[in-house]
């Protein structure tokens, strides 16, 4: 009876051990279905790696075009100032000839060193840097300016129309002209680079003349602002 029963044990032992190499050798469903899981995560990470990948190119392209925008808008800045620096700056400008009053008549000759020219009938004085009642042109900002002077006077065997533009007392340029009869004209220009302050002026030299008719305005000086600086 013994017998049988340990035969009946070893049986069962038997079959646990056989049940136990089936599971292994067997895989069961639901490592399949992790398996399968795993695999689709793992699809998915790909994707997203993808995806991560585009947006970090688009944001590159995006960012450098954000860098030429930027530039761009700092260059439109900088010329919006300049321009608006530009409208901003006075105008300056003016035209004077010798004479108000109609007539010819003939200014100097002067003896006693440099004669500063009045001019005293106005065209244009926009800004007010002309004075009339002293002839002196003075710079109301830093700039580049350009002026002219016309000068006309008759004929004369001991004189010349000679008249200087000066800056600060500094000669610049000159008209001359001489002959013994008849009239005689004579022009110059130049453009300086004035400071605020600067002061400009025409001066008749010594011994010498100058005409004007205050109808027909022969001897003039005129200048006006180019730009600021």
């Amino acid at each position: 009876m013994c017998g049988t029963t340990d035969d009946v044990k070893n049986k069962m032992d038997d079959l646990i051990k056989q049940n136990e190499a089936d599971e292994v050798l067997s895989p069961n469903i639901n490592i399949l279905e992790e398996l399968e899981k795993i695999t689709t995560m793992e699809k998915r990470m790909k994707s997203m790696e993808n995806e991560m990948e585009r947006l970090k190119t688009e944001n590159e392209e995006q960012a450098k075009e954000l860098k030429i925008l930027h530039e761009t808008t700092v260059d439109t800045k900088i010329k919006m100032d300049e321009l608006m620096k530009l409208n901003q700056a006075p105008k300056v400008a003016f035209s004077a000839s010798l004479l108000t009053s109609f007539g010819p008549q003939s200014v100097g000759p002067f003896f006693n060193g440099l004669h500063t020219l009045i001019y005293k009938h106005v065209f244009l004085n926009a800004g007010n840097a002309y004075d009339p009642n002293t002839g002196i042109f003075t710079a109301p900002v830093r700039g580049a300016y350009a002026f002219r002077v016309f000068s006309k006077a008759s004929g004369h065997i001991n004189r010349a129309v000679t008249a200087g533009l000066f800056k600060n007392d500094q000669h610049i340029i000159s008209t001359h002209g001489h002959q013994a009869s008849g009239f005689i004209s004579s022009s110059n220009g130049v453009s300086l680079l004035l400071e605020e302050g600067d002061k400009v002026k025409v001066n008749l030299y010594p011994g010498q003349w100058i005409f004007d008719n205050g109808e027909h305005h022969h001897s003039t000086f005129s200048g006006h602002l180019l730009f600021p600086m």
